[in-house]
């Protein structure tokens, strides 16, 4: 039997996929699963192994078989039984539907259930309902019974031998005093963030006041923040990955290895919930239950404003106000929390 799922595009997406991808594993042990993805996505799930293959899909890209009727070509050649759709886009669905898999799993929206054999029955998109249930959702239309929450994700032997050639640069004490990590960016967008200025703040008050070394991890888009950051912070023990060859191998082993996550709602706080590392995530524009993962070593902030949460790429009335009005004070009180019923002393 061989399996094709549609992954999502997103990170954090992905990452809460994992449940469902392990039901589908668990329930079809002798199956071959295919993962269907974008380039970023087969870098989340690297030696996770809950998938044997992957395709890799490139709309947009330079390489001819990863786009267009050539993809397709290679679809249709694998000659699929089944076919499990994660994403909602019609796309995904026609992409099914042209690979001829005799069945095909997914929900029946936006005009694509006429492409589906399984057409599973679609919430209110104006009603907030976790992801991660969703997926699981689909894998039991498919059949799996044993499903559970649990996260999956790996680090390579390379990503975490990156990570300790970054280390090297540093005095041994930076490292074993313990690691924060802070994640201040996000691809959704600005209205997701909070002001660097108060992760600067953040940073001085977790070394002068825990004792612990701050990481500021990083995309190839946050760099020059990054750097700003450390800059501004002036204390030896706020590092950042920004002059790093940055990948999501890098993120995932340097927010494996920390004592806690602090971060914006994007992909990497999914990391840390994989990986069992408690995490503060500051919510801004969108509503916690979408992304809501339910680990119990994870704290989500959120102050309550008139015009939130809007679920904005960018405030349409200017003042950001979800975020900015977050304070320093209240982001260092969970973070302190989170450390002591950890268990994780101070290192001052």
């Amino acid at each position: 039997m061989k399996i094709a799922v549609f992954l999502p595009n997103w990170v954090g997406d992905a990452v809460m996929a994992t449940p469902a991808l392990r039901a589908v594993r668990e329930t079809y042990p002798t199956a071959e699963l295919v993962g269907i993805m974008r380039p970023v996505i087969a870098d989340v799930l690297e030696d996770c192994g809950l998938i044997d293959r992957v395709l890799v899909h490139q709309p947009r890209g330079k390489i001819p078989d990863r786009r267009g009727w050539r993809f397709l070509s290679r679809l249709r050649a694998e000659r699929f039984e089944t076919a499990l759709l994660l994403p909602n886009s019609l796309r995904s669905a026609w992409m099914a539907w042209m690979s001829g898999a005799r069945r095909r799993i997914g929900f029946d929206r936006d005009l694509r259930g006429w492409l589906l054999t399984d057409r599973v029955a679609s919430n209110s998109k104006s009603i907030p309902h976790p992801v991660i249930d969703e997926y699981l959702r689909l894998a039991r239309a498919m059949g799996c019974r044993q499903t559970s929450r649990q996260m999956t994700l790996a680090v390579s032997r390379s990503a975490a031998e990156s990570l300790d050639r970054f280390w090297d640069k540093f005095p041994s004490g930076l490292r074993q005093r313990g690691v924060i990590a802070l994640n201040s960016g996000g691809a959704f967008g600005p209205a997701k963030n909070w002001p660097r200025e108060s992760f600067v703040e953040l940073a001085r008050r977790i070394v002068d006041q825990r004792g612990k070394t701050v990481l500021i991890v990083c995309g190839p888009a946050e760099r020059d923040d990054a750097r700003w950051m450390v800059d501004q912070a002036q204390r030896d023990a706020v590092v950042s990955l920004a002059d790093e060859p940055l990948s999501i191998g890098l993120s995932k082993a340097a927010i494996r290895e920390a004592d806690l996550l602090v971060t914006t709602d994007s992909g990497p706080r999914h990391f840390a919930t994989a990986f069992g590392v408690p995490v503060v995530t500051l919510f801004g524009p969108t509503h916690i239950a979408w992304s809501e993962t339910f680990a119990p070593n994870a704290v989500h902030l959120q102050i309550a404003v008139d015009c939130g949460p809007c679920q904005q790429r960018t405030c349409p009335l200017g003042h950001h106000r979800c975020m900015r009005e977050l304070s320093v004070e209240q982001v260092f009180r969970a973070v302190d929390a989170q450390l002591g019923s950890c268990g994780i002393p101070s290192a001052a």
